[in-house]
């Protein structure tokens, strides 16, 4: 793929963005992380921008984190699930197979 430079804006900063990924979803990375960093500035007393990326960055892996673990526990539900439905499948099966008969 050919990499593209992408101009984004992120807490009242503009970056140039080299990237192979598609600008409009670069576009969207850098707006929901503006948005987080907004979020992070209102919540502390300090307007440091680099305090503010930390904290930022410490709320985003926690929604990695929670992400994560919600992913793993559904994959758990539906592996489990499938299992359930598998034997139901195969006692539904075995149940209507035609019964040998002793000659």
């Amino acid at each position: 793929m050919n990499s593209r430079v992408v101009h984004i804006d992120i807490h009242g900063q503009r970056y140039s963005v080299r990237s192979e990924l598609d600008p409009q979803y670069v576009a969207e990375l850098a707006a929901y992380l503006d948005s987080r960093m907004q979020m992070a500035a209102r919540e502390l007393s300090s307007s440091d921008p680099l305090r503010i990326a930390v904290i930022a960055a410490l709320n985003l892996a926690d929604e990695l984190f929670r992400a994560r673990a919600d992913a793993t526990g559904l994959e758990r539900r539906v592996v489990s699930r499938t299992a359930d439905l598998e034997r139901l499948l195969d006692d539904a099966l075995s149940a209507a197979a035609p019964k040998a008969v002793d000659e």
